[in-house]
């Protein structure tokens, strides 16, 4: 089953006014296929969303780099899934390393903030990854596994799900896992998905690959047959 091309810049964060819309420009500008072979979005942080979608060519979209995990209310410096629908946000991630290193969101409530923005609506990268540790003891299957699995217990409708493999100790650390590693990843994750899921969400899931990706390295990775790319970005 052929499936479209997926590449998104993670602003994280980083960036003012004018070095947004100086990249904003420079996307305006690049030459890229059409949206029916490639798909573009950028995730710049929550206080730029809004003006980067004002002047962002059309054919790419934008994402939040985070979302609550059911509907707002008192929960100071959280963003609902409500409110990103309501500025017409169509994708957001969940599930960065960074935030379940460094904000210890678990496998299970990375889970239910997934479903909960596809029941609003929005379309999900929902981030993956081992850590230095769990890969030399040879636990990268299983860590990955238990995130997913976290994931596939509660969604029933893959349609708007990418799933973004990071490995955490390739997070901004110029260390890259080779195009080997990270296809063997990926080969094994549908293994994963057709077992426990289904063939059909086995072969339609789109699984991108994040770590240290840049304009010198991401030819190779994506030269890998199954393999799109997730970039995390520094404005400069």
């Amino acid at each position: 089953m052929a499936r479209k091309f997926f590449v998104d810049g993670n602003w994280k964060c980083n960036g003012t006014t004018e070095e947004v819309k100086k990249i904003v420009t420079t996307l305006n500008e690049a030459e890229v296929p059409s949206e029916d072979v490639v798909e573009v979005v950028v995730s710049p942080p929550f206080v730029f969303l809004n003006f980067v979608k004002s002047l962002l060519r059309s054919d790419f979209h934008v994402a939040a780099q985070n979302c609550w995990v059911r509907k707002g209310g008192a929960f100071t410096g959280e963003i609902s899934a409500e409110m990103l629908v309501n500025l017409s946000i169509p994708w957001v991630i969940i599930g960065h390393s960074e935030r379940r290193a460094l904000l210890n969101e678990s496998n299970e409530f990375v889970g239910d903030k997934v479903v909960y923005a596809l029941s609003q609506g929005l379309k999900v990268i929902a981030c993956i990854g081992e850590t230095l540790e769990e890969r030399e003891s040879g636990s990268t299957m299983a860590v990955v596994a238990a995130q997913t699995k976290a994931i596939a217990d509660k969604v029933t409708n893959w349609d708007n799900v990418v799933l973004a493999y990071e490995p955490v100790w390739a997070i901004g650390t110029g260390k890259v896992a080779t195009p080997a590693q990270a296809q063997d990843v990926e080969c094994e994750l549908r293994k994963w998905l057709r077992e426990n899921v289904s063939g059909d969400i086995a072969e339609s899931t789109r699984i991108i690959y994040g770590g240290s990706v840049n304009g010198a390295n991401c030819k190779e990775l994506t030269d890998q047959p199954m393999l799109m790319v997730f970039w995390s970005v520094e404005l400069r």
